[in-house]
């Protein structure tokens, strides 16, 4: 099938629906050569923040997998679901024994970095490289967490949080907030990309019913003890040979250039590549980026 997004039209793929202990996970499969590229998202967002990237690696002839993690886009949502960042990597698991991936290149964006490097320390065979763009994983010095997301991942503000998720009006005027905070440094067209593509993706993942919202709040509550987790890894982080390849866009007020220089130092087997973008660079340079994941 394929599926109409704004400007361009996006290349034939499988959906699947890969079973998890509790729901499903709604997975975009685009055919092509191995290894497939399992792309990750982070939170608030969903799959559909690689559409603009899709194009130019399906063109390359290269196998692309899509994952909704369960509680977010299209993926279940099961009342009273519990989430977390084992359940994430648990949902990368999943969906590559479920569609016989072999050898995948995984690339994690913002909170998806976690599950892509867990799942290289964990499958270090199965996984051919990692890529990061903007994302974190240990504590970074220079890594300063967007308000949004400090607020709701501050325990003490939970029934602040609560209350704001629970009010439609109130959640839309911290989202709004946010926007303008991430659009800072970006070029027209790129601000214009985000308001026709990156806003609506967003916005629907709370405005659908059931919404992403308890994923969301469960996830980012959850956020610091994944980043202490995380850097009691580091020792494995430092010994894997599994290439690692960066991608930054230099404009992020949040996650600098600093924190993808920080990472780069403590893998043995990095490359970094910092790009005219936001903190989407498969969005705001997806030519580029599609580009550098390609020769890599």
């Amino acid at each position: 099938m394929t599926q109409d997004k704004d400007t361009f039209t996006l290349p034939a793929f499988v959906e699947h629906r890969v079973a998890r202990e509790r729901g499903s996970l709604y997975v975009r499969d685009f055919p092509g050569a191995a290894p497939a590229f399992v792309l990750l998202h982070g939170f608030p967002d969903n799959g559909h923040i690689y559409d603009d990237v899709i194009p130019h690696l399906v063109a390359a002839g290269r196998r692309i997998v899509t994952i909704d993690f369960l509680g977010f886009g299209a993926s279940d949502k099961p009342e009273g679901a519990i989430y977390s960042f084992a359940q994430q990597l648990g949902d990368v698991e999943a969906v590559i024994e479920a569609l016989g991936l072999e050898r995948v290149v995984l690339a994690g964006h913002d909170a998806g970095g976690p599950a892509a490097v867990n799942f290289a320390l964990k499958h270090p065979g199965q996984t051919a490289a990692v890529t990061l763009l903007n994302a974190f994983y240990g504590d970074t010095p220079g890594l300063r967490v967007p308000e949004l997301i400090a607020l709701f991942s501050n325990k003490e503000l939970a029934a602040l949080s609560r209350h704001f998720l629970a009010s439609p009006q109130q959640l839309a005027w911290l989202l709004d907030f946010q926007r303008e905070q991430m659009r800072s440094g970006l070029t027209e067209a790129q601000n214009r990309r985000y308001t026709e593509f990156l806003g609506k993706v967003i916005d629907d993942n709370f405005r659908q019913q059931p919404s992403a919202a308890p994923a969301f709040a469960q996830m980012t509550y959850q956020l610091t003890d994944e980043v202490a987790a995380n850097e009691a890894r580091m020792v494995e982080f430092r010994r894997s040979d599994v290439p690692l390849l960066l991608i930054w866009g230099k404009f992020d007020p949040y996650l600098h250039v600093s924190v993808a220089e920080h990472i780069r130092g403590q893998a043995r087997n990095a490359t970094l590549h910092v790009l005219n973008a936001g903190h989407w660079p498969q969005i705001d340079a997806a030519e580029e980026t599609a580009r550098i994941l390609l020769a890599a």
